[in-house]
């Protein structure tokens, strides 16, 4: 049976003559693989919101593609090689967990995050707000932002006080709700960003929650069609409380699943 090491091996060479021989991947750039590269990030999320490990598996090998061609194309430019990524992430692995690999002592999960970040500041950055991509979904960057901040003790001593913020946020976004619409949009992200922060504090991430109800609401609203299909049942001029019968349909479908 062949080693993790000869098979990775293995795999390198496959994809380095794909990068020769294959006219689509000789032709790829970093860019425009870069939105492929997001699709397989959640579709592995998705396989692994699905508890689906076989799925995960081929998922997680997509994505291993995708770092080993991005370094080939990157050698091939004279940037950096597969070698300098793996001994980069080794090298960083190493100096960030100062209590596994040096003296360093930590009592909680939250030392350890305090650490991380510091650890990161002596690096170079001036920011530790430096390692929230912009192009990261909304939801997802606000309760990294929270996340990152409170590591440095910037967060509130208790969660009366986050609720609390949640509540004049909402009072803010009704007041605004016959004023600008630019004004609106403002309250609206304060009272989202509140909300998420809220989630975090009570160690929920509001981009799973989310996830889920999205995912619960799909399976809900194709009962809905497939019921309007059954019934011959036209969109326009079926009343909505016909529609709210086959919702809660699937509804009660869902919970003697549950029990």
């Amino acid at each position: 049976m062949k080693s993790e090491s000869d098979l990775f091996d293995e795999f390198v060479t496959v994809v380095r003559r794909l990068r020769k021989d294959c006219p689509w991947d000789s032709t790829q750039t970093h860019q425009s693989l870069a939105h492929l590269l997001i699709e397989e990030a959640y579709e592995t999320t998705d396989s692994i919101e699905n508890q689906n490990f076989d799925e995960l598996k081929k998922e997680l090998g997509d994505l291993l593609l995708h770092v080993v061609l991005h370094a080939i194309i990157a050698k091939e430019d004279n940037r950096f090689s597969l070698s300098e990524v793996l001994s980069s992430i080794t090298a960083k692995l190493i100096r960030r967990h100062p209590h596994i690999f040096a003296a360093t002592d930590v009592s909680s999960v939250d030392e350890v995050k305090q650490n991380w970040e510091l650890i990161k500041m002596k690096e170079g950055r001036s920011s530790v707000l430096e390692g929230v991509p912009d192009s990261m979904p909304a939801l997802l960057q606000a309760y990294r932002i929270q996340d990152k901040v409170s590591s440095l003790g910037f967060d509130w001593a208790d969660r009366r006080e986050v609720w609390a913020k949640i509540e004049e946020e909402l009072a803010e976004f009704r007041e605004a709700e016959g004023q600008s619409p630019d004004r609106a949009e403002e309250e609206l992200g304060d009272l989202l960003f509140s909300l998420t922060n809220y989630a975090r504090f009570i160690g929920l991430n509001p981009e799973t929650a989310l996830a889920r109800t999205n995912r619960k609401f799909k399976s809900r609203f194709r009962h809905v069609e497939n019921r309007m299909r059954e019934e011959n049942l036209p969109w326009k001029t079926t009343p909505l409380d016909v529609m709210d019968q086959f919702w809660n349909e699937a509804k009660k479908s869902e919970s003697r699943l549950k029990s």
